[in-house]
Protein backbone atom coordinates (compact mmCIF):
# COMPACT_ATOMS: atom_id res chain seq x y z
CA UNK A 1 0.00 0.00 0.00
CA UNK A 2 1.04 3.57 -0.70
CA UNK A 3 1.10 5.38 2.65
CA UNK A 4 1.42 8.94 1.33
CA UNK A 5 -1.19 10.08 3.89
CA UNK A 6 0.36 8.43 6.96
CA UNK A 7 -0.23 10.48 10.14
CA UNK A 8 -2.93 12.57 8.43
CA UNK A 9 -6.43 12.88 9.93
CA UNK A 10 -9.42 13.07 7.57
CA UNK A 11 -13.14 13.75 7.91
CA UNK A 12 -15.44 12.69 5.08
CA UNK A 13 -19.08 13.76 5.25
CA UNK A 14 -21.60 11.24 3.93
CA UNK A 15 -19.07 8.43 4.05
CA UNK A 16 -21.17 5.31 4.59
CA UNK A 17 -22.04 4.50 0.98
CA UNK A 18 -21.31 5.21 -2.66
CA UNK A 19 -18.60 7.73 -3.47
CA UNK A 20 -18.17 8.65 0.20
CA UNK A 21 -17.48 5.08 1.29
CA UNK A 22 -14.94 4.67 -1.53
CA UNK A 23 -13.18 7.84 -0.38
CA UNK A 24 -13.03 6.61 3.23
CA UNK A 25 -11.45 3.34 2.11
CA UNK A 26 -9.01 4.98 -0.31
CA UNK A 27 -7.73 7.53 2.21
CA UNK A 28 -7.43 4.78 4.82
CA UNK A 29 -5.49 2.63 2.35
CA UNK A 30 -3.02 5.50 1.99
CA UNK A 31 -2.49 5.64 5.74
CA UNK A 32 -4.87 8.38 6.90
CA UNK A 33 -6.90 8.01 10.06
CA UNK A 34 -10.50 8.57 9.01
CA UNK A 35 -13.73 9.85 10.49
CA UNK A 36 -16.92 10.00 8.48
CA UNK A 37 -20.49 11.08 8.97
CA UNK A 38 -23.65 9.19 8.12
CA UNK A 39 -27.30 10.11 8.51
CA UNK A 40 -28.84 6.62 8.73
CA UNK A 41 -27.94 2.92 8.33
CA UNK A 42 -25.63 2.38 11.33
CA UNK A 43 -24.93 -1.19 10.22
CA UNK A 44 -23.54 0.05 6.92
CA UNK A 45 -21.49 2.68 8.73
CA UNK A 46 -20.08 -0.02 11.02
CA UNK A 47 -19.02 -2.06 8.00
CA UNK A 48 -17.11 0.87 6.56
CA UNK A 49 -15.49 1.54 9.93
CA UNK A 50 -14.32 -2.06 10.19
CA UNK A 51 -13.03 -2.03 6.61
CA UNK A 52 -10.94 1.07 7.34
CA UNK A 53 -9.65 -0.34 10.62
CA UNK A 54 -8.66 -3.47 8.74
CA UNK A 55 -6.24 -1.30 6.79
CA UNK A 56 -4.41 -0.47 9.99
CA UNK A 57 -5.73 3.01 10.72
CA UNK A 58 -8.06 4.56 13.26
CA UNK A 59 -11.64 4.96 12.02
CA UNK A 60 -14.66 6.69 13.49
CA UNK A 61 -18.29 6.84 12.35
CA UNK A 62 -20.31 9.89 13.44
CA UNK A 63 -24.06 10.13 13.00
CA UNK A 64 -24.89 13.62 11.72
CA UNK A 65 -27.43 15.15 9.37
CA UNK A 66 -25.62 17.63 7.14
CA UNK A 67 -28.78 19.76 7.01
CA UNK A 68 -28.19 20.48 10.72
CA UNK A 69 -25.40 23.06 11.01
CA UNK A 70 -24.78 22.31 14.69
CA UNK A 71 -24.39 18.60 13.90
CA UNK A 72 -21.83 19.41 11.21
CA UNK A 73 -19.77 21.51 13.61
CA UNK A 74 -20.03 18.80 16.26
CA UNK A 75 -18.74 16.21 13.77
CA UNK A 76 -15.66 18.33 13.10
CA UNK A 77 -15.04 18.82 16.80
CA UNK A 78 -15.49 15.10 17.50
CA UNK A 79 -12.99 14.28 14.76
CA UNK A 80 -10.45 16.65 16.27
CA UNK A 81 -11.05 15.25 19.75
CA UNK A 82 -10.86 11.56 18.79
CA UNK A 83 -8.14 11.71 16.13
CA UNK A 84 -6.08 14.53 17.62
CA UNK A 85 -6.61 17.02 14.81
CA UNK A 86 -7.81 17.36 11.24
CA UNK A 87 -5.69 17.68 8.10
CA UNK A 88 -8.17 16.72 5.36
CA UNK A 89 -11.84 17.61 5.00
CA UNK A 90 -13.89 16.00 2.23
CA UNK A 91 -17.33 17.59 1.87
CA UNK A 92 -19.09 14.71 0.14
CA UNK A 93 -22.61 14.65 1.62
CA UNK A 94 -25.21 15.79 -0.88
CA UNK A 95 -28.84 15.47 -1.89
CA UNK A 96 -30.54 15.43 -5.27
CA UNK A 97 -34.09 16.62 -5.86
CA UNK A 98 -35.40 16.66 -9.44
CA UNK A 99 -38.73 18.23 -10.35
CA UNK A 100 -40.18 20.70 -12.86
CA UNK A 101 -40.11 24.31 -11.72
CA UNK A 102 -43.90 24.34 -11.23
CA UNK A 103 -43.71 21.38 -8.84
CA UNK A 104 -40.44 22.02 -6.99
CA UNK A 105 -41.24 22.52 -3.32
CA UNK A 106 -39.67 25.17 -1.15
CA UNK A 107 -38.82 22.46 1.38
CA UNK A 108 -36.77 20.60 -1.23
CA UNK A 109 -35.14 23.86 -2.30
CA UNK A 110 -34.15 24.70 1.27
CA UNK A 111 -32.81 21.20 2.01
CA UNK A 112 -30.78 21.19 -1.21
CA UNK A 113 -29.07 24.43 -0.26
CA UNK A 114 -28.67 23.36 3.39
CA UNK A 115 -26.88 20.11 2.53
CA UNK A 116 -25.13 20.92 -0.75
CA UNK A 117 -23.98 24.46 0.04
CA UNK A 118 -24.43 25.59 3.65
CA UNK A 119 -23.01 22.40 5.16
CA UNK A 120 -19.89 22.74 3.00
CA UNK A 121 -19.30 26.25 4.31
CA UNK A 122 -20.09 25.28 7.91
CA UNK A 123 -17.77 22.26 7.90
CA UNK A 124 -15.00 24.23 6.21
CA UNK A 125 -15.29 27.11 8.66
CA UNK A 126 -15.15 24.70 11.60
CA UNK A 127 -12.28 22.63 10.20
CA UNK A 128 -9.89 25.44 9.24
CA UNK A 129 -9.80 26.57 12.85
CA UNK A 130 -7.84 23.39 13.54
CA UNK A 131 -5.91 22.96 10.27
CA UNK A 132 -2.23 23.68 9.93
CA UNK A 133 -0.19 24.45 6.83
CA UNK A 134 -0.68 21.67 4.29
CA UNK A 135 -4.36 21.27 5.09
CA UNK A 136 -6.65 20.06 2.33
CA UNK A 137 -10.35 20.78 1.72
CA UNK A 138 -12.03 18.85 -1.09
CA UNK A 139 -15.66 19.27 -2.09
CA UNK A 140 -17.58 16.75 -4.16
CA UNK A 141 -19.41 18.92 -6.66
CA UNK A 142 -20.94 17.76 -9.94
CA UNK A 143 -20.43 18.08 -13.66
CA UNK A 144 -23.96 19.51 -13.61
CA UNK A 145 -22.38 22.75 -12.43
CA UNK A 146 -21.13 22.95 -16.03
CA UNK A 147 -23.95 21.24 -17.89
CA UNK A 148 -27.54 20.31 -16.99
CA UNK A 149 -28.99 18.77 -20.17
CA UNK A 150 -32.47 17.90 -18.97
CA UNK A 151 -35.38 19.64 -17.25
CA UNK A 152 -35.98 19.54 -13.51
CA UNK A 153 -32.38 19.80 -12.38
CA UNK A 154 -32.00 23.54 -12.09
CA UNK A 155 -31.84 23.75 -8.29
CA UNK A 156 -29.33 20.90 -8.04
CA UNK A 157 -27.16 22.50 -10.74
CA UNK A 158 -27.35 25.83 -8.92
CA UNK A 159 -26.21 24.24 -5.66
CA UNK A 160 -23.18 22.66 -7.33
CA UNK A 161 -22.34 25.84 -9.25
CA UNK A 162 -22.27 27.65 -5.91
CA UNK A 163 -19.32 25.49 -4.86
CA UNK A 164 -17.29 26.80 -7.77
CA UNK A 165 -17.57 30.36 -6.51
CA UNK A 166 -17.01 29.24 -2.94
CA UNK A 167 -13.67 27.53 -3.61
CA UNK A 168 -12.45 30.36 -5.80
CA UNK A 169 -13.17 32.87 -3.06
CA UNK A 170 -11.99 30.75 -0.13
CA UNK A 171 -8.74 29.91 -1.90
CA UNK A 172 -7.83 33.57 -1.32
CA UNK A 173 -8.67 33.33 2.38
CA UNK A 174 -6.83 30.06 2.93
CA UNK A 175 -3.87 30.36 0.56
CA UNK A 176 -1.77 32.51 2.92
CA UNK A 177 -2.30 29.80 5.57
CA UNK A 178 -1.00 27.06 3.29
CA UNK A 179 -4.41 25.35 3.02
CA UNK A 180 -5.81 24.34 -0.37
CA UNK A 181 -9.48 24.03 -1.32
CA UNK A 182 -10.83 22.45 -4.50
CA UNK A 183 -13.88 20.81 -6.04
CA UNK A 184 -14.04 17.38 -7.65
CA UNK A 185 -16.91 17.34 -10.16
CA UNK A 186 -18.03 13.80 -11.05
CA UNK A 187 -20.27 12.93 -13.95
CA UNK A 188 -22.49 9.82 -13.96
CA UNK A 189 -21.01 7.35 -11.48
CA UNK A 190 -22.21 3.82 -10.83
CA UNK A 191 -23.73 3.51 -7.35
CA UNK A 192 -26.69 1.75 -5.79
CA UNK A 193 -28.72 4.92 -6.19
CA UNK A 194 -27.47 5.59 -9.73
CA UNK A 195 -27.30 2.24 -11.55
CA UNK A 196 -25.23 2.15 -14.77
CA UNK A 197 -27.85 0.08 -16.58
CA UNK A 198 -31.42 0.87 -17.53
CA UNK A 199 -33.25 3.21 -19.87
CA UNK A 200 -32.00 6.45 -18.31
CA UNK A 201 -28.39 5.24 -18.08
CA UNK A 202 -28.38 4.02 -21.67
CA UNK A 203 -29.74 7.37 -22.84
CA UNK A 204 -26.95 9.21 -21.03
CA UNK A 205 -24.24 6.93 -22.38
CA UNK A 206 -25.45 7.17 -25.97
CA UNK A 207 -26.35 10.84 -26.14
CA UNK A 208 -24.04 12.66 -23.71
CA UNK A 209 -20.92 10.66 -22.89
CA UNK A 210 -17.62 10.74 -24.79
CA UNK A 211 -16.68 7.55 -22.97
CA UNK A 212 -19.78 5.33 -23.24
CA UNK A 213 -19.82 4.17 -19.64
CA UNK A 214 -20.44 5.33 -16.11
CA UNK A 215 -17.49 6.13 -13.87
CA UNK A 216 -16.64 4.07 -10.80
CA UNK A 217 -16.56 5.25 -7.21
CA UNK A 218 -12.92 4.16 -7.07
CA UNK A 219 -12.04 6.55 -9.91
CA UNK A 220 -13.56 9.47 -8.02
CA UNK A 221 -11.81 8.41 -4.81
CA UNK A 222 -8.52 8.30 -6.69
CA UNK A 223 -8.82 11.95 -7.69
CA UNK A 224 -9.74 12.89 -4.13
CA UNK A 225 -6.70 10.99 -2.81
CA UNK A 226 -4.46 12.90 -5.23
CA UNK A 227 -5.84 16.26 -4.06
CA UNK A 228 -5.39 15.16 -0.45
CA UNK A 229 -1.78 14.17 -1.02
CA UNK A 230 1.57 15.95 -1.14
CA UNK A 231 1.82 16.21 -4.94
CA UNK A 232 -1.22 18.52 -5.24
CA UNK A 233 0.07 21.39 -3.15
CA UNK A 234 -0.03 23.87 -6.05
CA UNK A 235 -3.70 23.23 -6.91
CA UNK A 236 -6.26 25.45 -5.20
CA UNK A 237 -9.45 27.26 -6.15
CA UNK A 238 -10.02 24.70 -8.90
CA UNK A 239 -13.06 22.72 -10.04
CA UNK A 240 -11.74 19.50 -11.56
CA UNK A 241 -14.17 17.56 -13.74
CA UNK A 242 -14.10 13.76 -13.93
CA UNK A 243 -17.11 12.92 -16.08
CA UNK A 244 -16.19 10.74 -19.05
CA UNK A 245 -16.65 13.68 -21.38
CA UNK A 246 -20.22 14.47 -20.27
CA UNK A 247 -19.49 18.19 -20.31
CA UNK A 248 -17.15 18.15 -23.32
Amino acid sequence: MNHTLKNKRALITGGSRGIGAAIVKRLASEGADVAFTYSSSPDQANEITQAAQGLGVRALAIQADSADASAVVAAVEQTVDKLGGIDILVNNAGVLAIAPIDDFTLADFDRTLAVNVRAVFVATQAAVKHMKEGGRIINIGSTNAERMPFAGGGVYAMSKSALQGLVQGLSRDLGPRGITINNVQPGPVATDMNPPEGEFAEMLKKQFMALPRYGTVEEIAGMVAYLAGPESGYITGASLTIDGGFSA
